[in-house]
């Protein structure tokens, strides 16, 4: 464990929030669809078309199915071939309890300072109530196979037991990392565990065992894989040895590895971990890979070869980025901007100071960037929803900013999972399983509340006209009552 003044504690903690995923072609409006490959959907930009989804639901109303789900994970369910694939992990005795917000920690550092504590004593405490560590847990990683009409269970696999590499904040889970599948086998991604591949019966085909390296303050993982040709593309970014690295879908082996540094301004004073998953963009030049590491943005080609860099992102990268209509919207994180990106750029195209763009940067709106929430392209627009429940439109040729408002409802709301759209609505889930509904428009129009009444951190899926929304306890499968 990293050993820290509580000052400096205090300062990093904003950070503690920023593992999961909360954090994923080029983007269009996406078609009626039985599959969903992977996080936030095949497009990366999670919308539907299909009429007849849901705009209205709670625990009772257009529920087709729920399915309580053993354990905990804040993956998303991925669905092929009628069948819905997600991974959970089991604690066996107590495991501590995830906590909306993102201030409660610093909070507690506050409160114990003003008691006179010493900075280890602070440290010792918050580390206690805050964070899950190794030794203090055994665990079971399944991954559950489910029917997409019903919800009954067709199979579950155990893919490890035993002790976790690393620790978690107790915001996280030890199962955020998104599995995802080319139509042949599901792949299944444990950070600093290994790599599993398994086909639709549940047998497992093949697996990697992978290095172990130390997460920042042990706030656990996030970053799921992706999928490039017939190449499984993993970022790991840490504070030890971080890599992008590309393993065979066919047998698990390394194809090509590229190490990654953070910036030479970042690399002695924050953080050198990541937990945003990169986004292959195929755009009409060539096929790249984009990544976020602290303070960079990195795109490779499918070799690992370095193509250009843009700076000002966070230092601490947890949500993604993604393509709609022939462009890269890059999300710099909290606080920082979101850049608009034409294809065919190289080397370091950050803008000069004082400049919003360049002849790669289309675009960029300073502080529109997302702590996790990854933003939606939807109908010509930017809808971008704060882990704070602030909304932010902007159009996605010009950047310009249609409207900035507080998404109200009553009641507290934190956000962590990703906005989602269709039937011209936006759609976003607090923490706290309430999901507000707001115009897609140029003015901010809250529509109505969706309640829950369940804590809430996995992005949901679109599958045809049914939408997979995942709680802390149960998978739904809401579906519009005729």
């Amino acid at each position: 464990m990293l050993s820290i003044t509580s000052q400096r504690f205090c300062q990093v903690l904003v950070f503690a929030i920023s593992l999961m995923l909360a954090n994923q072609t080029v983007a269009q409006e996406t078609h009626s669809q039985s599959t969903w490959p992977q996080f936030r959907g095949a497009d990366f930009n999670p919308t539907g078309d299909d009429s007849a989804l849901p705009e209205h639901w709670s625990a009772t109303e257009n529920v087709e199915w729920s399915k309580e789900i053993a354990g905990r994970g804040w993956s998303s369910p991925i669905v092929v071939d009628g069948k819905i694939f997600l991974t959970s992990v089991v604690t066996d005795g107590e495991s501590k309890k995830p906590q909306s917000g993102t201030s409660y920690s610093n909070d507690y550092v506050a409160e114990l300072k003003a008691q006179g504590l010493s900075d280890e004593e602070v440290e010792r405490k918050v580390m206690d109530r805050d964070f899950e560590m190794p030794d203090q847990v055994s665990l079971q990683y399944y991954l559950v196979c489910l029917d997409l009409s019903t919800g009954a269970e067709i199979w579950k696999q155990e893919y490890h037991a035993g002790k976790p590499p690393g620790g978690r904040h107790r915001k996280n889970s030890f199962a955020s990392e998104t599995p995802v599948t080319d139509g042949k086998l599901i792949y299944v991604y444990a950070t600093h565990l290994g790599l599993f591949a398994y086909d639709f019966s549940g047998n497992q085909v093949w697996r990697a065992e992978l290095e172990n390296h130390p997460i920042y303050l042990e706030f656990g993982t996030g970053t799921s894989p992706v999928l490039c040709d017939d190449m499984l593309i993993i970022v790991d970014d840490n504070e030890e040895r971080s890599t992008i690295t590309a393993y065979s879908t066919a047998n698990g082996e390394v194809v090509w590895q590229t190490e990654r540094s953070v910036p030479d301004e970042y690399a002695t004073q924050l953080p050198k971990s990541g937990w945003s998953t990169p986004y292959i963009w195929k755009n009409d030049l060539r096929t790249e890979i984009i990544t976020i590491s602290p303070g960079v943005a990195i795109s490779y080609d499918t070799q690992g070869q370095e193509l250009w860099r843009l700076s000002d992102m966070t230092p601490a990268p947890s949500s993604s980025s993604f393509a709609y209509d022939g462009l890269l919207y890059l999300n710099g994180g909290k606080t920082k901007p979101i850049f608009a990106i034409r294809p065919g750029a190289e080397g370091d195209i950050t803008p000069q100071p004082g400049e919003d763009s360049n002849e790669f940067v289309v675009w960029s709106v300073p502080r529109a960037g997302t702590y996790i929430p990854t933003p939606v392209a939807y109908r010509g627009a930017l809808y971008i929803v704060q882990d704070s429940g602030i909304a932010i439109r902007i159009d996605a040729k010009t950047g310009e900013q249609t409207f900035k408002a507080r998404i109200s409802g009553g009641g507290a709301a934190d956000f962590t999972s990703s906005p989602w759209a269709y039937n011209g609505k936006v759609f976003c889930v607090s923490e706290q399983g309430n999901t507000y509904v707001f115009d897609a428009a140029a003015e901010y129009n809250l529509s109505h509340t969706n309640p829950l009444e369940d804590f809430v951190m996995a992005t949901p899926a679109i599958v045809g006209d049914r939408l997979l929304l995942r709680t802390e306890q149960r998978l739904y499968s809401f579906r519009a009552t005729q």
